[in-house]
């Protein structure tokens, strides 16, 4: 059982600060579904409170204003990583900590975008350093490669994620997490690099990393699933976890896709279910 804690360690403040790394907030949608955006800019400004920066614009944005309940992941480069549950106190467009993150390398010579708005998040929960599983995941990945053909959807002619989208789940380099709304109601994220796609329809993963989590998930919940390249290319699905059943022998958890999302700017937006075009009409 992992410890939680109700402030992160001092000496770890510095790790959140530097642009490369992998920031993640999970969020509520209207819906009461999980969302899953990548913020970079998500560090700790002090050692019970978070700040991340916006540039553009996305859902999480809107979430966090009708249900301010996150879950948040910090994973540095040496695969360090903290995670926990933070509520979000609302948002600026000025200040100390606004200039502090447009005259960081990333946003002050950036040509294009700077920070415009800088939100604000009281930490409910953590649980310390983690170090990610590399072994399990690595087996994990192995065996999900092995059996992950067995699983695909039956009789199903339906094209979900484009052939890019389903390349990314599938590519070796690539690094993935799933979200699910917990009993109280705050976002759980869970590091689940080993999940590929079976088909453009449905994902799935060996539960050798992360087990005791991961069989917390109930089967039929709505789950989102993120994945990431190291080119910081991104997709998000959102779908319904079928359960744990074996397949060749092999453990897997399912995933059938129902929603894909586009997080990445210009221009964030829903890729499936299709969108009917809509004309211009106001100027």
């Amino acid at each position: 059982m992992k410890k939680k804690l109700t402030r992160f360690d001092e000496n770890d403040l510095k790790h959140f600060e530097p642009e490369a790394k992998v920031g993640l907030i999970a969020t509520v949608n209207p819906e009461g579904l999980p969302h899953i955006t990548l913020i970079t800019a998500l560090q700790a400004k002090t050692p019970t409170k978070l700040i991340w920066g916006q540039f553009s614009e996305g859902q999480s944005k809107q979430n966090v204003k009708t249900n301010p309940k996150t879950g948040f992941l910090i994973m540095t480069l040496d695969r360090s990583l903290w995670r926990g549950k933070a509520l979000w106190t609302g948002k600026t467009t000025h200040g100390e900590d606004y200039e502090m993150f447009n005259n960081k390398p990333m946003f002050r010579y950036n040509a294009y975008f700077g920070i415009h708005t800088v939100h604000y998040m009281d930490l409910v929960e953590t649980y310390g350093r983690e170090s990610l599983p590399l072994v399990q995941i690595g087996l994990g990945s192995i065996l999900t490669m092995a059996s992950k053909s067995a699983a695909r959807q039956k009789n199903s002619t339906q094209r979900i994620l484009k052939p890019w989208a389903e390349g990314l789940f599938n590519r070796l380099d690539s690094i993935k997490f799933l979200s699910y709304i917990g009993e109280d109601g705050f976002p759980v994220l869970i590091p689940l690099i080993q999940c590929q796609a079976t088909d453009s329809t449905r994902l799935a993963f060996s539960p050798l990393a992360y087990k005791d989590e991961l069989n917390a998930l109930r089967q039929d919940s709505s789950v989102a699933v993120f994945g990431l390249t190291l080119d910081m290319e991104d997709v998000l699905v959102r779908g319904i976890f079928t359960g744990f059943e074996r397949h060749r022998g092999i453990m897997l958890g399912c995933v059938d896709i129902k929603w894909v999302y586009n997080p990445m700017p210009p221009k964030p937006g829903q890729i499936y279910p299709v969108q009917e075009l809509r004309a211009v009409v106001n100027f």
